[in-house]
């Protein structure tokens, strides 16, 4: 199959990396550094393994762009009203969408802007950033859960081999089960450690806001549970206080986002699992809170 990479930082810039070098065709889209990787190639420094990728097919403009078989979209979700837009040119019916996106609701909406194409939620576990022109510096972790949306099951599996042959720990996950699990540990920390302008293992060092993180988890399991998604209760919540307790302390990426005044995640971040729940039934009113402060915090600056 081949592939195109939307957003080739952090994440697009390793996975995309990993599928050239184990022999995919792979089309990449850059934005600042474009005139830099087609002269130089990408390099990325990981914990696997220093690697330099020479002739890279780059792109600035997606209407410059061959359809692929995948695409894959590893934009912030606050770019995603640029997505009808730039997928357009390389979409057709039967090109499959891989969505490595934070939030709820993100292949839903995308669905309705192009019924035809397949689609599939990328989950990641990396630790990965973008460190300067066609540079990736890769410190830890990399595996990847796929959540089939939309995909025939052959094209999805084969999706999936593409990304194991080249190196990439990835593993089907059940989709709604998939995003609201990760959503039990996002909703909580990305807010928090915003709202108090902290790091997760301060929130988790003291009483009160230790307790108001796992009150926060156990709203977000209660709406899966409302939605029919099952495999989510209590010990997942205590499960993911454990494993945050013993990381080295952190900053979510609404954290970063914050920290540089950019654009929060806050719509699929909050307001579209808030509005998915309240439409089964279910209140999230801790989450609301904090979303209105999230959405306050983010015009004070973009305001000052």
């Amino acid at each position: 199959m081949t592939y195109s990479i939307i957003g080739t930082g952090a994440i697009g810039g390793y996975y995309g990396g990993l599928l050239m070098k184990s022999g995919r065709k792979v089309r990449f889209l850059l934005h600042t550094d474009y005139e830099y990787v087609k002269e130089n190639g990408l390099q990325i420094d990981s914990c696997d393994g220093d690697y330099h990728l020479d002739a890279v097919e780059a792109y600035k403009d997606t209407h410059d762009m061959p359809t692929s078989d995948v695409v894959i979209v590893s934009l912030k979700t606050t770019n995603n009203y640029l997505l009808p837009k730039m997928l357009a040119p390389i979409v057709d019916s039967g090109t499959t969408i891989v969505l490595i996106q934070n939030g709820i609701g993100v292949e839903e909406d995308l669905q309705k802007q192009f019924p035809h194409a397949h689609i599939v939620a990328g989950l990641a576990f990396i630790c990965s950033a973008k460190v300067g022109p066609g540079r990736i510096s890769h410190q830890c972790y990399g595996s990847i859960n796929l959540g089939n949306y939309s995909c025939p099951d052959n094209t999805f599996h084969a999706l999936l081999a593409d990304f194991q042959a080249a190196g990439i720990a990835a593993a089907e996950v059940p989709y709604a089960e998939a995003r609201w699990k990760k959503a039990v540990w996002n909703m909580p920390f990305n807010g928090m450690t915003v709202a108090l302008n902290t790091s997760t293992d301060q929130l988790l060092g003291h009483p009160s806001t230790r307790q108001l993180i796992y009150a926060q988890m156990m709203e977000v399991i209660g709406a899966a549970n409302a939605l029919g998604v099952t495999g989510l209760n209590a010990a997942f919540a205590d499960k993911m206080m454990e494993m945050t307790d013993a990381m080295v302390p952190y900053s979510p990426s609404m954290k970063l986002d914050y920290d540089h005044h950019r654009a929060m995640e806050i719509h699929y971040l909050y307001d579209r699992p808030i509005e998915i729940a309240r439409s089964a039934g279910y209140k999230m009113p801790k989450l609301e809170m904090l979303a209105a402060e999230l959405r306050f915090i983010e015009a004070t600056y973009h305001h000052s």
